[in-house]
Order: C-alpha cells, then structure tokens, then sequence
C-alpha cells in the first residue's frame, strides 16, 4: 500500500510574521521558510506506518512555486521514498490544492492519503476535507491515533471532538489529516515536542540522509498536465496585523480595579 503526504512550504514557525507595505499579503522575501509543522507530523506518522511494515512507499507531494523542491528535500531526508512536486506560480487555496491531489491520487493510487489538520500560514483546515468529498473517500479529521488493519483493510482512527474523543473505523482507501503539535508552545519553548493530544514527534533529518536527498530526482508536473484549472473565488481584500495591546497596570485596590472594568474597559 502507498501513502502519500501532502505537505506545504510556510513561513518557519519562529520567524516574526511582517505584513507587506502595501497591506497585499505576508512579506516572504527573504525570509526563513520550512515545513509546516503539521504536515511534519503527517509525514512522520506516515514513515512509521510504513516501519511497521503496513505500507510499501511513502510518497511526499507539495505545490507551488520552485523553492517548495527544499521542502520535498527535507522530506525525502526524513524518509519519504519519492517526491512529486506541482509547479505553479499562482496563489493555490484549498480548493485548488484539494483538486490537484486528487489529480495526483488518480495517478499513483495510494491506499491513504495524509494531510495536516492546517497550515500554519493561512488556518484554512479545508483541503483534506475538499479532497475527501472530491474523492468520494471517508475522512478522519483531527486525528490523534492512527491504527491500521491490513487484512481488514480499515483504518481505525481517534480524534479530538468538543466533548473528547471520537474513535471512527474508516474504509480503505482514504483521507486522515492529523494534528498533535502545539507550535505556539513549541515556539515560545524552542523544544520540538508534541504538547497538543502527542501523536507523534517528527524525527530530525540525519546529515548522510540529508545528502542523499540531494540526488534524488523529483517528478514534476503543472496543473495543466493534471487537467486541473487553477482558479479562485476568493479575493484577498487587505491583510492588517492585530492592534497592539495596550500596557498594563497595576491597581491598589479591588475598588479601583471595579472603577477601571465599569469606566475604562467598559466590560461590568
């Protein structure tokens, strides 16, 4: 059975995010880009699946423009066995996302197709559920366990709800888009370690992996051989950064405290 991991090149999570002066977007020049770090875990839960011997391949694929080759690099030094990247210098949404990998899944037929729950870089946590419905394959969202039985060919798969967790059994073939990785915590404590429900923690790229990455050829095709029109019904009107937080201060009393929530903040 292959696997195939989407996975998408952001902003590194510890960079300071800079809106562009003519408030069009992100500024990206320049600037440290990596993996997202949920696709990391896809990627990692996907090569362990496949240690344990329930996958044969473990195929990484990423869209967008040139440089997104480093990232499918990164990936094949991780442990990926292929890559395949879909070239285009287009702004890509989910939409348009969920609809080349679906073109992808018609070529090379994985029995599981991963995602992260979202990118760090927009939010959307759209594109596994778009290419779950355009695949007319089930989905497990949100997943925090994911167990697999070859014979049965069903993958069983928990995942966090409002009220706890869910457990769902899912045919084979499908879609799981995972989470576990708390990255503003990771941020703030430079420490690589799974905080949000733990599935897994992505393994470092070794430095003999990370040459032989080098050499390894990546399959390329554009929208336009996979048939797919890329085309948006969204317009990006303006990108602000949030208001600045106003300092503090400390109050004497707890009449004084009343005073400012009643006459300043306005909240009582």
């Amino acid at each position: 059975m292959k696997i195939m991991v989407a996975i998408k090149r952001v902003v590194d999570y510890a960079v300071k995010i800079r809106v562009k002066s003519d408030k069009s977007g992100v500024e990206t020049s320049n600037v440290k880009m990596s993996m997202n770090p949920f696709c990391e875990i896809g990627l990692e839960e996907a090569l362990r699946i496949k240690e344990s011997g329930l996958a044969s391949e473990v195929i990484a694929v990423s869209m967008g423009p040139s440089q997104c080759v480093d990232t499918l690099r990164t990936g094949l030094a991780m442990g990926a066995d292929r890559a395949i990247h879909v070239e285009s210098s287009a702004t890509l949404y989910p939409l348009s996302v969920a609809k080349l990998l679906k073109a992808l899944v018609d070529v090379e037929k994985p029995g599981l197709l991963i995602l992260g729950k979202q990118a760090i870089d927009d939010d959307c946590n759209q594109t596994g559920q778009m290419v779950a419905g355009l695949l007319n394959w089930p989905q497990g969202t949100f997943a925090s366990k994911v167990v697999l039985d070859k014979e049965k060919e069903v993958a069983t798969v928990e995942r966090e709800v409002d009220g706890g967790l869910e457990t769902l059994c899912l045919d084979i073939p499908a879609v799981i888009t995972l989470m576990g990785e708390d990255v503003s915590l990771r941020f703030y404590t430079s420490l690589k370690q799974s905080t949000d429900l733990r599935l897994n923690q992505p393994r470092y790229a070794t430095l003999p992996n990370i040459m032989k990455a080098k050499s390894k050829v990546i399959k390329k095709f554009t929208p336009q051989e996979l048939n797919v029109d890329i085309k948006s019904d969204l317009e990006v009107v303006q990108v602000t950064e949030p208001p600045k937080r106003k300092a503090g201060v400390i109050v004497s009393s707890v009449d004084d405290l009343i005073d400012k929530l009643k006459n300043e903040a306005h909240v009582i």
